[in-house]
């Protein structure tokens, strides 16, 4: 009877220890924020928790919202301007339409979308 109430002692211990110990993944991907803005000169910045590994030197792709699969128009690389990481396409000639930046996710971080931009028809 004692080998048996040892037994589940020790079983016990151990399943109160194992959530203690932390994963090698603990944490997780970094949060990202991208945005966009417009309609001239079209730029934005990509904001993380961890910026040197999410923001510096992050890939930006923009693309137009259309029925099917949205066309890709143009891709930055996020660059350091003052403490915010930039991304920019020039001035690409938006014609109007809905249009968002997208930073895919990475091997430590998430990926991100933008809101979208409506580009509107001159008057």
């Amino acid at each position: 009877m004692n080998r048996k109430f040892a037994v589940a002692a020790l079983a016990a211990a151990a399943a109160l220890t194992i959530p203690l110990v932390p994963s090698a993944g603990a944490g997780g991907k970094a949060s990202t924020k991208v945005t966009i803005k417009g309609p001239g000169e079209v730029f934005g910045f990509v904001k993380s928790n961890k910026p040197v590994k999410c923001a510096k030197n992050r890939k930006v792709v923009v693309f137009r919202v259309r029925p099917g699969k949205d066309k890709r128009i143009a891709s930055d690389t996020a660059s350091k301007n003052g403490n915010r990481y930039q991304w920019s396409i020039g001035n690409p000639g938006l014609s109007p339409g809905r249009y968002y930046a997208k930073a895919p996710a990475t091997p430590n971080c998430k990926g991100a979308k933008s809101k979208i931009l409506r580009v509107e028809r001159p008057l």
